[in-house]
């Protein structure tokens, strides 16, 4: 059912990196937003894959994880993820890609939930580091990194309370939570 895949689709940070996922379901994923909408249907993405952990610690190193958690650097080794797929806009197809690469983003992701996988969509990117290290030609704009795995932590969603804060926190037991505004609170009709 799609509303439970939706719940089971968070934003996972921290994954069993020893568990891999292999090339065949890094194509699969990304077919997935191969046949999704495309504005115009101009299809002007393209992808990087990555499961070497050599191309992985690349990209690694040049991610931010999590801004909330403001003394965390991201996933210790072990805890890495096991694949990514970095989104990227062709400019000779297209000036700008809108919404494109999160419509492709939210599908490789629900796509993964479905295999028991996990990922996180990441915008903090250093584009610069990033291009340079996988030589990436200028022609295309480093639009987003997903990062892919196993999830080895638990997320739970609740509600924010009235003006409460919608940071996500991590607990003493290492539970991530995530508030999301009430239903009333964001239909305005």
């Amino acid at each position: 059912m799609l509303k439970d895949l939706i719940h089971k689709n968070r934003s996972y940070r921290r994954f069993k990196q020893e568990v891999a996922i292999d090339r065949q379901t890094l194509y699969e994923l990304v077919d997935l937003a191969r046949v999704s909408a495309s504005a115009a249907n101009l299809q002007p993405l393209k992808y990087i894959l990555s499961n070497e952990p050599h191309k992985n610690a690349i990209i690694f190193q040049e991610l931010g994880w999590a801004a909330y958690l403001r003394d965390w650097p991201g996933p210790e080794e072990s805890r890495r993820p096991s694949a990514y797929i970095i989104i990227l806009g062709d400019k000779t197809i297209a000036p700008a890609f809108g919404c494109d690469h999160g419509i492709a983003a939210q599908s490789i992701l629900l796509g993964a939930t479905e295999k028991g996988l996990g990922g996180c969509m990441i915008a903090s990117i250093n584009s610069k580091k990033l291009r340079d290290s996988l030589t990436i030609p200028e022609k295309y704009e480093i639009l987003l990194v997903i990062a892919l795995g196993k999830p080895a932590e638990k997320v739970e969603i609740e509600t924010a309370g009235a003006g409460g804060s919608i940071e996500y926190w991590r607990d003493n037991a290492g539970v991530h939570h995530v508030p999301k505004r009430p239903l009333d609170e964001i239909i305005i009709d």
